[in-house]
């Protein structure tokens, strides 16, 4: 097997790349990926490398559709848009961990979480549900959903 190198991109079928790239870089601490160097866009870019007109139409590539980790450390993220909209539930989705963990008193990892939760929804995230098991298992998350439906967690 070759050693390449590999790393980890997450793609996300979407419908409005545009809308959760402003969502989930606020909501990550990530940044819109810029175009390559020496080009001016990403449809720019596009074009270069033999993208036919039909598939950049409807403005594709005149927005950044991805996100990175300012540091470097996180996977890039891609928002793909496809025509069918979300149906079901997520098969995989994001935990967004502020708490800081089970070696951190419930009270402050609740505190932690609701205030992380206030921000997000004012991004425009909604909440679907809140799973507070203080007996036994201290556990406190907010389940939440992303502007296009897309469930995430707050730990």
């Amino acid at each position: 097997m070759d050693e390449t190198e590999m790393t980890l991109q997450l793609t996300i079928d979407c419908a409005d790349p545009g809308r959760l790239v402003v969502f989930w870089a606020e909501a990550l601490r990530y940044a819109p990926e810029p175009p390559p160097e020496g080009h001016g866009s990403w449809q720019e870019y596009w074009r270069a490398m033999g993208v036919p007109e039909e598939e950049l139409a409807d403005g594709a590539g005149e927005l950044p559709e991805s996100i990175v980790d300012p540091k470097g450390v996180g996977p890039r993220i891609w928002f793909q848009a496809v025509p069918e909209p979300k149906t079901g539930k997520n098969r995989l989705h994001l935990d967004l961990k502020v708490g800081g963990g089970r070696a951190v008193p419930l009270a402050v990892r609740r505190e932690r979480v609701t205030a992380e939760v206030a921000r997000l929804t004012a991004l425009g995230a909604s909440v679907l549900y809140v799973m507070d098991e203080p007996d036994g298992m201290e556990y406190y998350a907010t389940v939440l959903q992303d502007p296009e439906g897309n469930e995430f967690c707050v730990v």
